[in-house]
């Protein structure tokens, strides 16, 4: 096993728990999806580390009290499957939840997260939903929701476009969780549980070029019609997803910070450390 690089003092340290293999596409793209993810959520200063659960490699439980933060990435697997893998997950997301460490799960992230912590999930009662869709952010959320990663974000329009690809959703969320957001398609596209626990049934991470690989891919393994295929991809083509501001609401949950608002268009460059575990 390789042994990760140093940390330098003061520096936070957050781990991308990795719940599929990286496509051809993305691997030639983009260098694998653990780059896909620092594009979307790392800053300067931080330490970024990669464990492939998908292929049984999870951290070491006496390493969680290290880590400020953790990323659960969307998966071809079903979150409610009992591989020995998922099952093993589940144990870590609820001793992280116990720990209260954040977590922040993407798609099958997010319904797994669900499962973990009492919630139900299944397969989804309308079917598959790939490409752009508006999700609507829930008026007037109740305590004990804090929800400090909205605040800053007074100007947000009622909803947000993202990038959906899923044939499962969560059925109930567990106890104690708020859902903060929806969609005409999918009743929980967002939930909460106090600051330190998000789960968002979209992809804030993934590119239209991302999307649109993946479509080709289930539509040749005769996954999806490609009727449908071609109506995704014609919505990619027609309209954009809010990435910038996904990107900016799980950055202020990870981080736990409220920021100022958000300057569209602005340019910016980073530096990370990470390392890889094998």
């Amino acid at each position: 096993m390789k042994e990760p690089s140093p940390t330098k003092q003061g520096d936070k340290r957050y781990a991308l728990l990795m719940a599929a293999r990286d496509s051809d596409y993305v691997k030639k793209a983009y260098g694998g999806y653990f780059n896909v993810f620092l594009a979307a959520f790392a800053e300067q200063g931080e330490r970024w580390d990669l464990f492939r659960v998908v292929d049984g490699e999870f951290p070491d439980v006496d390493d969680l009290h290290c880590y400020d933060g953790f990323v659960v990435s969307g998966s071809p697997y079903d979150a409610y499957g009992n591989d020995k893998w998922i099952l093993k997950l589940c144990f870590l997301l609820q001793t992280l939840d116990s720990m209260k460490k954040k977590v922040l799960g993407i798609c099958f992230g997010h319904q797994v997260l669900c499962r973990a912590l009492g919630g139900k999930v299944g397969k989804a009662m309308t079917g598959w939903d790939i490409g752009l869709r508006r999700v609507k952010i829930v008026e007037d959320l109740l305590p004990p929701f804090s929800g400090r990663f909205l605040e800053d974000l007074s100007q947000m329009p009622p909803s947000l476009s993202i990038i959906e690809c899923h044939q499962d959703e969560v059925w109930e969320v567990p106890s104690g969780a708020e859902v903060i957001a929806f969609s005409e398609k999918t009743g929980v596209e967002m939930f909460a549980i106090g600051d330190h626990i998000l789960g968002i049934q979209g992809h804030p991470e993934y590119t239209k070029d991302i999307l649109c690989s993946l479509i080709e891919r289930l539509l040749n393994n005769n996954c999806i019609e490609r009727e449908f295929a071609e109506n995704a991809k014609f919505g990619l083509e027609i309209a954009e997803p809010d990435r910038a501001r996904w990107e900016k609401i799980c950055r202020n949950f990870l981080k736990g910070r409220i920021e100022r608002p958000l300057l569209i268009g602005m340019e910016f460059s980073y530096g990370v450390y990470f390392s890889i575990k094998f």
